[in-house]
């Protein structure tokens, strides 16, 4: 999803003990580049981002997660698996304009 927003801010403090997950739409894609290719490694997620009303949340898209997070071979040749946590930590400007135009005209 970063790779192709380029508005979405990655959280990329340190790794925690705590696994990603991921929800059902944005199952089976890799957390950097969105490819449903070669799954290889976990994906693992600081403290910060694991704690609270976030336990179990899309690493993607914030909605209930339901299965692990993976990040694809690639990514793990190319050592973007050790950049820090890959949880999106900001809405966006697509989603949010979204929001407020709904707001505008009413409806929920």
């Amino acid at each position: 999803m970063a790779r192709h927003h380029t508005d979405l801010i990655m959280c990329r403090k340190q790794d925690g003990i705590a696994f990603g997950k991921l929800c059902e739409r944005c199952d089976g894609k890799c957390v950097i580049c969105d490819s449903y290719v070669n799954p290889c490694t976990l994906v693992r997620i600081c403290d910060e981002c694991n704690y609270g009303s976030n336990n179990g949340r899309c690493v993607i898209c914030g909605q209930a997660g339901s299965s692990d997070a993976y990040y694809c071979r690639e990514c793990v040749l190319m050592e973007k698996d050790r950049d820090g946590c890959p949880r999106v930590i900001n809405l966006g400007s697509a989603k949010a304009d979204i929001y407020y135009e709904r707001k505008k005209y009413g409806v929920s």
